[in-house]
């Protein structure tokens, strides 16, 4: 078993024992197909052709009888439920999940819980892929990585990377943050800046297609969710919830969202804990978007199309939608919620008057809850969960101003 942390040598000699023997291969959530344990670096062959991106979700022999291994600590208490038993690992998972009944009582629902991703490793939800990704790239005999961008996952799979012994190059854009930067550079990566988010694409095709890197994050346009390997780690999050809220009913969580590898492992986790008749129904998921992606595929309009907007909340920016995020939200009976960026600097502060310093973009899952308990579509006797993605740490200091 990998220890908490491994050097590039011992990485190299022990991760192969570390895939999981029930992984039988990967399905493409949209048209079923079945494929063998292989790299699928642009998501299901068979709907690349028909230009229409899709993700692939590990298909096992069996799934495991018990939510969490009880000998174990943090993420690797779900090891039976991942693609590798073993992974290069910095103490990932076992964030807080607290009640915050003030808050509660404040946008009047019935329990306000707040999961806080920011207490991982790199400070967010993203090492909970990155330790996977890192070693199935050093299991496939990659020795470099490479990843577009906008901070938190540049950071956290940069870590994770310097741990693995990796070459890691992360692509961003001229709007990264300073702290970003530093945290990036701090590891020994390579940064390189081009101009815009889709150009970070074209760059790391060409170096994944011609150069020999692991590209840990989609490069397609329409994309795909990041790295089939390391996704599944973000089951682990509603495990975690089960657990840690004892079988509570949950009715809706609340996930700030870009291109939906969160709110899809929320969803793969909690539709394993129901097949397991652990949980009698799915939560609610609801997405949490800056401008209207999301919402407007939900009201019809195409996947593949292009959404462009501005916004300081970085980490959830984007002008695509995957595949991937409307099926979570559609399967669970959930919804995207636009939140507008005055309201999220002013909730930025309140979370921290109760309590929870959580990044701009995360705090975005606190308005859109008020939103949605404003147009009826949570009660006030209902429970809900809001995803705090990353700490407050990670903003510069201007991030969460009021005017």
């Amino acid at each position: 078993m990998i220890g908490d942390v491994d050097t590039a040598a011992s990485a190299s000699k022990r991760l192969s024992p570390g895939l999981n023997p029930e992984l039988l291969g990967f399905t493409c959530i949209s048209c079923g197909t079945e494929y063998p344990v292989e790299d699928y670096f642009e998501g299901c062959p068979r709907c690349l052709v028909r230009n229409a991106p899709a993700s692939l979700t590990p298909r096992y022999a069996s799934e495991p009888s018990v939510v969490a291994d009880q000998s174990r600590l943090r993420m690797q208490r779900y090891a039976h439920w991942l693609p590798y038993r073993s992974w290069v690992s910095l103490g990932e998972g076992g964030t807080s999940c607290l009640s915050f009944p003030s808050l509660a009582d404040e946008v009047k629902a019935k329990t306000v819980y707040i999961k806080n991703e920011g207490q991982n490793p790199s400070g967010s939800h993203k090492d909970r892929v990155s330790c996977l990704t890192v070693t199935r790239a050093a299991d496939a005999g990659y020795d470099r990585i490479v990843a577009a961008s906008s901070g938190n996952g540049g950071a956290s799979l940069a870590l994770y990377a310097a741990a693995a012994g990796l070459r890691c190059c992360i692509v961003s854009t001229p709007f990264l943050s300073p702290i970003f930067r530093q945290a990036i550079e701090m590891t020994g990566a390579e940064l390189l800046t081009v101009e815009d988010s889709l150009e970070r694409w074209t760059l790391i095709a060409g170096m994944a297609r011609n150069e020999g890197w692991f590209p840990a994050t989609n490069y397609l346009n329409p994309p795909v969710g990041s790295n089939h390997f390391g996704l599944p780690g973000l089951a682990t999050i509603a495990f975690e919830l089960f657990e840690e809220l004892r079988g509570e009913p949950l009715d809706a969580v609340l996930v700030p969202t870009s291109r939906g590898d969160l709110i899809w492992g929320l969803y793969v986790g909690f539709s394993q804990l129901k097949r397991l008749g652990h949980v009698r129904r799915l939560p609610r998921l609801y997405a949490v978007e800056p401008y209207p992606r999301i919402q407007r595929v939900l009201e019809g309009e195409a996947v593949t199309g292009s959404f462009p907007g501005a916004t300081a909340m970085t980490s959830i920016g984007g002008s695509t939608v995957t595949y991937q995020a409307v099926q979570a939200i559609r399967a669970s009976g959930g919804g995207a919620v636009v939140v507008d960026e005055q309201s999220v600097m002013r909730d930025q502060t309140r979370l921290a008057h109760h309590g929870c310093y959580a990044e701009l973009s995360s705090a975005a899952s606190l308005t859109g809850l008020e939103k949605l308990i404003a147009e009826g579509k949570l009660s006030s006797g209902e429970t809900a969960v809001l995803i705090a993605t990353s700490n407050g740490y990670k903003d510069t200091p201007a991030a969460g101003t009021l005017a």
